[in-house]
């Protein structure tokens, strides 16, 4: 017993030098148990938080016998509840007499004077700090080569508030916030379910940040789950600061404009995601989900078509689509008819046109590509000013320069109200992502337009579409349910049918549970009672 004691003694001093090198490394504790010595633990933990001046070391003894040793992090924890059920009930009432005789030090702690909703025991140095960092509170008994780890935080959290990046006309004003578990629990509260599973992770090897996957057990496919699984337990990062730096590692094609993994703020996408087959990954310290798979089409789709009546949602959708075309192609389309085939245009049109255009130095591809330039710095520029100005700003930059522009002959009018319209058009998309995307695609289309023509057009629109077609999202077709096409599955692309019709789930992306609707539930105005 005495070499036993003295080995360990030796290990303790050895951790103690190699903490004061400037090459250790937080790895080497990963299998070092605690000492039962409170002062030897001490010392350990107070080198390994050296100059970390927010982490609290408060000792205390109970009744002059027992001492005990709490550790945390001021400013995670609720320092007032801390208080009130843990150090009043130690200094104050002391150890209950009878129980110590029958019952060890850390029974007696965890159950009849800590007061804490949820508490464990760590015997690893690596799981005690790690409990420190995430804003447990570690309690530390002389004799006891154990750790109590308690959670009881209460740092500043931003309160649950309406998405400002997705606002809809009708539907649930809450949306996700930066704290994991308040994102959660948004979620449970419309899955109230037990095959809705949350499997916890952690990324960053600095940060430790807390990663949640959230899936609904049987609707999912488990090639999904897994391929998720391995895409995440594979990063190797210091830190994860934000669900793009997930989104990053785990995407299937990093060079591709598209985005394959679609964000929302709103709980209520990814719920009814979830419910199609879908996995979310929620990052902490983020508002923003991540959902995989993502299709070209659930880009394209917004809360508002979900709760409003099928057959205006329908006539928005067809809208939206025309929009994000006139995005793509309404420019590429003016400078390769005005510099290629004039012929196509009506002879009033095309005076007008060369009227307008008269004076001006520029071709037609230049003009209109400097437009464009313009146009993307004036919104870039609204983004990064504050609110009270930016939009002041970015609208009167419009006006003045456009005008001045027209009036000094460096461009023309109607170049002008093609640029205003592709960015008006572009607006309209619902996802920010998939609208960077088409926004990026449009320079190469000017280029290819104004080479070439309607030829340049019709190359880049085919090389857009071969590379849709190939694009995979965690092995999900980009353009299912269109390429390859399901015809049961169309009901929700182009058109949005009403709910009752609905009854399957995306073929490709749910798994054995495709059903979510019975058949037969289609509202008549007929009363079975008063037929009979």
């Amino acid at each position: 017993m005495f070499w036993k004691k003295n080995r360990q003694q030796l290990v303790y001093n050895k951790i103690l030098k190699d903490i004061e090198s400037a090459d250790f490394m937080f790895e080497n504790l990963e299998n070092i148990d605690l000492d039962s010595k409170l002062s030897t633990n001490e010392k350990v933990f107070k080198e390994i938080f050296q100059y970390c001046s927010d982490v609290v070391f408060r000792p205390i003894e109970i009744q002059n016998e027992t001492k005990i040793l709490l550790i945390y992090i001021d400013g995670l924890i609720d320092s007032k509840t801390l208080d009130q059920i843990a150090l009043k009930p130690m200094l104050f009432h002391g150890l209950p007499g009878a129980l110590s005789k029958v019952q060890s030090m850390e029974q007696i702690i965890e159950q009849h004077l800590v007061a804490m909703a949820q508490v464990q025991k760590d015997s690893k140095i690596v799981d005690v700090v790690n409990g420190i960092l995430k804003g447990y509170v570690i309690i530390l008994v002389d004799g006891v080569n154990k750790a109590l780890v308690a959670e009881l935080k209460g740092y500043e959290k931003r309160s649950v508030e309406e998405p400002s990046a997705e606002a809809s006309v009708r539907g649930p004003r809450d949306g996700f916030t930066e704290t994991l578990r308040v994102n959660t629990s948004l979620i449970r509260r419309r899955i109230r379910s037990v095959k809705l599973k949350m499997e916890p992770m952690t990324v960053g090897r600095v940060t430790l940040t807390d990663i949640v996957i959230a899936y609904v057990e049987g609707i999912v496919p488990n090639s999904v789950i897994e391929e998720v699984r391995k895409r995440i337990q594979r990063i190797q990062i210091d830190g994860v600061m934000e669900s793009s730096y997930i989104e990053e590692f785990i995407e299937d094609v990093t060079w591709s404009p598209f985005p394959q993994i679609q964000n929302t703020e709103r709980p209520d996408v990814v719920c009814s995601s979830l419910l199609e087959g879908k996995v979310a990954i929620l990052v902490d310290n983020t508002p923003f989900v991540l959902i995989a798979p993502m299709t070209f089409w659930s880009g394209l789709q917004a809360a508002d078509d979900y709760y409003e009546r099928s057959i205006y949602s329908t006539f928005i959708r067809i809208i939206r689509y025309a929009l994000f075309n006139i995005a793509l192609l309404f420019p590429s389309l003016y400078v390769a008819i005005v510099t290629f085939h004039p012929q196509l245009i009506p002879t009033a049109l095309l005076m007008s046109i060369a009227a307008a255009r008269e004076g001006v130095p520029f071709p037609t591809v230049i003009e209109t590509i400097l437009m464009e330039f313009m146009f993307e710095g004036l919104r870039e520029a609204g983004i990064r000013l504050p609110k009270t100005i930016g939009s002041a700003v970015s609208i009167v930059g419009a006006l003045v320069i456009g005008q001045a522009a027209v009036q000094d002959g460096i461009v023309s009018a109607t170049v002008v109200i093609v640029v205003s319209t592709t960015g008006i058009a572009s607006f309209a998309i619902p996802r920010y992502n998939l609208g960077t995307a088409y926004r990026f695609l449009r320079f190469p289309m000017l280029i290819l337009a104004g080479t070439l023509g309607l030829y340049g057009i019709i190359v880049g629109v085919f090389s857009i579409l071969i590379h849709l077609l190939k694009l995979r999202s965690f092995g999900i077709p980009y353009l299912s349910p269109v390429a390859p096409l399901i015809l049961k599955n169309l009901k929700d692309v182009f058109v949005r049918a009403p709910r009752w019709n609905m009854t399957y789930r995306p073929e490709l992306i749910s798994g054995a549970n495709k059903k979510r609707a019975l058949e037969g539930q289609q509202p008549s105005p007929k009363h079975e009672g008063r037929d009979k």
